[in-house]
């Protein structure tokens, strides 16, 4: 009989899977799961810490739609995947972590990097299991994956013990499930999408906020055919930016506080009721509330909804689209919200072309925007630069904007950046980093040059961790204000092209667009480092809105 490893198993697994890469940085537990991924031809990128593994998996997941995957050693391997889990289980991101272990003859031993990790994944994962015989390894990867799609979609974790991934085992002993979960959509219920469509159609001032889900769920499509059919003002968030035109007569951006507050039927599609809707409070208390969820768990989470559906955001829509009767109730209502939309702008207009220096980020961000061709993904990873930047920056098609998601985590510029010209070698990538996310993953720079993966940052320098830093100051003045907050004025585009790619500083708002054409042509990935005023701050740092 042919005999086989564990980590040929694992490999074959994955294949089966239709994992393409991993992210790893290497370890003694893992290393035969590398050498099934090479005869499986699966890719293996090697990474500069486990952080950035668990983040690349996560953007692999977002860009490609197949589930991610990080390999990492036992002990601090595994908990520097910590924050990367924790991410992309609060944005819904299905994707698996592998972890080594020391062999199960030396537990509670004190083997090299001997740890609990079940214990230490289980509260941010939708499933962590150890895998304790080789026979079954591809049944434990099937279930792991298959728990990652189970209703509100995550991340799962694996601890697979060194022994147990180097054993030999019988091929023909080893059965590989292939029909181990559902590729089909839950619909909504009819009856209540009937009354949704019912209250939609006869709205007068009817609103529609579409999250992460639409693009999880693959839904751009559906949420299109909705728009057109509805005529009710769509407003996007998450991952579900760039999901409509930027011309799209329904698509609205700047007047979504109005909207909601003043609403009488609002649509919640794939996002929930947290910090970033005033824990529902920022919709009208009197307005008619129609909420729809992969998670039944998500359902009136926060706030009372007056309808809550559970299911697939495509099916969903596809429902609401048959269903729905416009009347033309709204019309009124979208002349309304269109003359705020323009308003909103012009107010922003300034500071958007501004020449002031230091350099006003929403100049860096209005350049950004330009720059954008119909290709290129963007990536945000920052707090209050890229918080500033997101009104401003508008992606060109779905699944065009990556950003860390409701845990607010910083550092997924790179990796999100390495997973994506992996997955996508033909799309240009630009990141948006604030200093002080820069330096958290920044170093992974070396992989991108490593791997010859040419991205475009750009550095918003303001030597601060400004969101923190104003609430600080408000609350405790200015002599205690910058204490803990402040950082250098580095030159992080110097720090890039001493690991081999292009950097270029930029002092002035007209050297920002040459620079970025500049590090395009260069074909390297690149550093722009773009020194902005510090003391400029969003309106939502300004009204603390992140906290109430």
């Amino acid at each position: 009989m042919a005999k086989i490893s564990g980590g040929h198993l694992v490999a074959r697994a994955l294949k089966q899977e239709g994992v393409e890469a991993i992210f790893t940085l290497c370890g003694g537990h893992i290393i035969d799961i590398y050498d099934g991924c090479i005869d499986e031809g699966i890719k293996i990128i090697d990474i500069r810490h486990e952080q950035t593994a668990a983040h690349a998996a996560d953007g692999w997941t977002r860009v490609t739609g197949v589930p991610g995957v990080a390999v990492v050693t036992a002990g601090p391997g595994t908990t520097d995947t910590v924050t990367g889990i924790a991410n992309a289980f609060r944005a819904q991101s299905p994707m698996l972590l592998i972890g080594g272990q020391a062999a199960r003859i030396q537990y509670h031993q004190g083997g090299l990097q001997e740890l609990d990790h079940v214990s230490i994944m289980k509260p941010i994962t939708k499933f962590a299991s150890a895998v304790l015989d080789t026979e079954r390894i591809p049944e434990l990867i099937g279930m792991a994956f298959r728990e990652a799609y189970n209703g509100r979609p995550g991340p799962s974790f694996l601890e697979i013990p060194r022994d147990i991934l180097d054993a030999q085992v019988d091929e023909e002993a080893v059965t590989f499930p292939t029909q181990y979960r559902s590729r089909g959509r839950v619909h909504g219920d009819p009856k209540l999408i009937q009354k949704a469509a019912d209250w939609l159609s006869g709205a007068e001032r009817p609103a529609v906020l579409a999250g992460s889900q639409v693009w999880h769920c693959r839904a751009p499509a559906q949420l299109l055919e909705f728009s057109e059919r509805a005529a009710v003002p769509i407003y996007l968030n998450g991952a579900a930016r760039g999901c409509l035109p930027r011309d799209w007569p329904f698509y609205m951006n700047y007047s979504r506080r109005n909207a909601l507050s003043q609403a009488d039927v609002v649509l919640v599609i794939g996002t929930p009721f947290d910090f970033r809707l005033g824990y529902g409070s920022r919709i009208a208390q009197g307005a008619k509330v129609i909420q729809v969820d992969l998670d039944y768990g998500e359902l009136g989470h926060n706030r009372d909804v007056d309808i809550g559906i559970v299911g697939d955001a495509g099916a969903v829509l596809e429902q609401l689209t048959a269903a729905i009767t416009p009347t033309g109730k709204n019309k009124e209502w979208l002349k309304q919200l269109r003359q705020v939309e323009v308003k909103q702008y012009e107010a922003a207009k300034p500071l958007l072309y501004s020449d002031a220096v230091p350099i006003h980020p929403l100049r860096v961000a209005r350049e950004i925007n330009d720059f954008l061709t119909e290709d290129t993904m963007f990536i945000g990873d920052g707090g209050d630069v890229v918080t500033i930047s997101a009104r401003a920056i508008q992606p060109r098609q779905p699944g065009h904007w990556m950003d860390p998601g409701p845990l607010g985590t910083l550092g997924v510029g790179t990796p999100f950046a390495i997973a994506t010209k992996v997955a996508r070698p033909d799309k240009e990538v630009v990141i948006l980093f604030g200093d002080g996310a820069f330096g958290c993953t920044g170093f992974d720079y070396d992989t991108l040059i490593r791997f010859k993966l040419p991205v475009i940052g750009v550095v918003g320098n303001n030597a601060a961790w400004n969101q923190i830093r104003f609430g600080q100051i408000q609350k405790y003045g200015p002599e205690r204000g910058d204490v803990a907050n402040l950082l250098a004025p580095t030159r992080y585009d110097r720090i890039v092209e001493a690991m081999g790619g292009y950097g270029e500083h930029v002092t002035e708002p007209q050297q920002i667009r040459p620079a970025m054409e500049r590090a395009r042509d260069s074909g390297k990935p690149a550093c722009i480092n773009v020194m902005i005023d510090p003391d400029v701050f969003s309106s939502g740092t300004r009204n603390q809105t992140m906290y109430k």
